[in-house]
C-alpha cells in the first residue's frame, strides 16, 4: 500500500468519524399515551402518562385513577432516556416524584422513589 493510498484511507476514516460524531442522537418515540400499573401492598394501582416531545424537551401529564391530570415538570429526553418530575398533593403537602425511564419500541421501563424507597414499573404504549 502506498503512502498516498494510506493517507486517503486515513482521511476517509476520520471524515466518517466526524460525521457520525456530529450527528445528533435520535430521540426515542415517546409521544402518546402509556399505561401500566404500580404494585403496592394494597394491590395494583393503575398509572398512566401522556407525553409529548419537542426536541429534547418532554411535556405531558400523569393521569390519576380518577382521570385527573397532573402536569409533568422539568421533562427531558436524551436518546432513549427520559426524566421528569411530578408534584402530587398529599393532603395539602406537595411531594415531588422524580421519574427516570428507558424507552423501548412498545415498553417504557420507569423508576422513581417515595421517601427513599425506590420502585420500578413498566408502561406499555397505548393502542391509539
Amino acid at each position: 500500500m502506498t503512502l498516498a493510498r494510506l493517507k486517503t484511507l486515513l482521511l476517509s476514516a476520520v471524515a466518517v468519524a466526524l460525521v457520525l460524531a456530529a450527528s445528533p442522537a435520535r430521540a426515542a418515540d415517546v409521544d402518546g399515551k402509556w399505561t401500566g400499573s404500580l404494585d403496592t401492598p394494597m394491590g395494583a394501582v393503575p398509572i398512566n402518562f401522556a407525553f409529548k416531545t419537542d426536541g429534547v424537551m418532554l411535556s405531558g401529564s400523569m393521569i390519576g385513577p380518577d382521570g385527573g391530570e397532573i402536569p409533568i415538570k422539568n421533562g427531558k429526553i436524551d436518546g432513549d432516556r427520559i426524566s421528569f418530575v411530578v408534584t402530587v398533593d398529599f393532603g395539602g403537602m406537595p411531594i415531588d416524584f422524580s421519574y427516570t425511564g428507558v424507552v423501548g419500541p412498545d415498553a417504557l421501563k420507569m423508576s422513581s422513589d417515595f421517601m427513599g424507597m425506590p420502585f420500578e414499573f413498566t408502561l406499555m404504549k397505548a393502542k391509539e
